[in-house]
Protein backbone atom coordinates (compact mmCIF):
# COMPACT_ATOMS: atom_id res chain seq x y z
CA UNK A 1 0.00 0.00 0.00
CA UNK A 2 2.58 2.25 0.64
CA UNK A 3 4.33 1.50 -2.76
CA UNK A 4 1.02 2.72 -4.34
CA UNK A 5 0.64 5.67 -2.40
CA UNK A 6 4.59 6.88 -3.30
CA UNK A 7 3.61 5.94 -6.49
CA UNK A 8 0.68 8.28 -6.57
CA UNK A 9 2.15 10.95 -5.05
CA UNK A 10 5.56 10.77 -7.65
CA UNK A 11 3.12 11.05 -10.53
CA UNK A 12 1.00 14.05 -8.89
CA UNK A 13 4.58 16.07 -8.36
CA UNK A 14 5.65 15.15 -11.65
CA UNK A 15 2.42 17.12 -13.44
CA UNK A 16 2.82 19.97 -10.93
CA UNK A 17 5.77 20.44 -11.86
CA UNK A 18 5.20 19.81 -15.53
CA UNK A 19 2.50 22.98 -14.85
CA UNK A 20 4.51 25.30 -13.45
CA UNK A 21 7.66 24.95 -16.11
CA UNK A 22 4.20 25.74 -18.55
CA UNK A 23 3.28 28.14 -16.82
CA UNK A 24 7.09 29.70 -16.39
CA UNK A 25 7.57 29.46 -20.05
CA UNK A 26 4.53 31.41 -20.79
CA UNK A 27 5.50 34.49 -19.38
CA UNK A 28 9.03 33.86 -20.62
CA UNK A 29 8.05 33.30 -24.04
CA UNK A 30 5.17 36.96 -23.17
CA UNK A 31 7.71 38.78 -22.34
CA UNK A 32 10.31 37.91 -25.14
CA UNK A 33 12.87 36.31 -23.10
CA UNK A 34 12.71 33.00 -24.87
CA UNK A 35 12.15 33.08 -28.14
CA UNK A 36 9.84 30.65 -29.75
CA UNK A 37 12.02 30.20 -33.16
CA UNK A 38 14.95 29.01 -31.67
CA UNK A 39 14.01 24.83 -31.98
CA UNK A 40 14.87 23.39 -28.33
CA UNK A 41 12.44 26.34 -27.18
CA UNK A 42 9.25 25.36 -29.71
CA UNK A 43 9.61 21.77 -29.14
CA UNK A 44 9.59 22.16 -25.45
CA UNK A 45 6.74 24.52 -25.70
CA UNK A 46 4.76 22.50 -28.10
CA UNK A 47 5.46 19.25 -26.01
CA UNK A 48 3.56 20.90 -22.93
CA UNK A 49 0.75 22.58 -24.96
CA UNK A 50 0.11 19.19 -26.14
CA UNK A 51 0.06 17.38 -22.70
CA UNK A 52 -1.34 20.58 -20.42
CA UNK A 53 -4.19 22.02 -23.59
CA UNK A 54 -6.94 19.51 -23.08
CA UNK A 55 -7.14 19.39 -19.22
CA UNK A 56 -6.69 23.24 -19.72
CA UNK A 57 -9.81 23.17 -21.58
CA UNK A 58 -11.74 21.31 -19.58
CA UNK A 59 -11.45 23.88 -17.36
CA UNK A 60 -11.90 26.60 -18.96
CA UNK A 61 -15.44 25.05 -19.88
CA UNK A 62 -16.44 25.63 -16.53
CA UNK A 63 -14.10 29.19 -15.28
CA UNK A 64 -13.60 31.65 -18.26
CA UNK A 65 -10.82 34.01 -18.35
CA UNK A 66 -10.98 37.18 -15.95
CA UNK A 67 -9.49 40.36 -17.82
CA UNK A 68 -7.46 38.00 -20.02
CA UNK A 69 -6.05 35.79 -17.06
CA UNK A 70 -6.45 32.43 -17.77
CA UNK A 71 -7.19 30.67 -14.01
CA UNK A 72 -7.03 26.96 -15.64
CA UNK A 73 -3.55 26.96 -14.60
CA UNK A 74 -3.54 27.78 -11.05
CA UNK A 75 -7.30 25.79 -10.58
CA UNK A 76 -4.97 22.61 -11.76
CA UNK A 77 -2.68 23.22 -9.17
CA UNK A 78 -5.09 23.45 -6.52
CA UNK A 79 -6.85 20.43 -7.18
CA UNK A 80 -3.42 18.77 -7.50
CA UNK A 81 -2.18 19.88 -4.22
CA UNK A 82 -6.17 18.83 -2.76
CA UNK A 83 -4.84 15.09 -4.37
CA UNK A 84 -1.22 14.97 -2.79
CA UNK A 85 -3.14 15.91 0.82
CA UNK A 86 -6.16 13.00 0.24
CA UNK A 87 -3.60 10.23 -0.77
CA UNK A 88 -0.86 11.30 1.87
CA UNK A 89 -3.69 11.01 4.00
CA UNK A 90 -6.14 8.00 3.41
CA UNK A 91 -3.16 5.37 2.09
Amino acid sequence: MIALRDTLLLVLSIVRWTILIHFLMSWLISFQVLNIRQPLVAQAWDALNRLLQPVYRQIRRFVPTVSGIDFSPVLLLIAIFFLERLVATQL
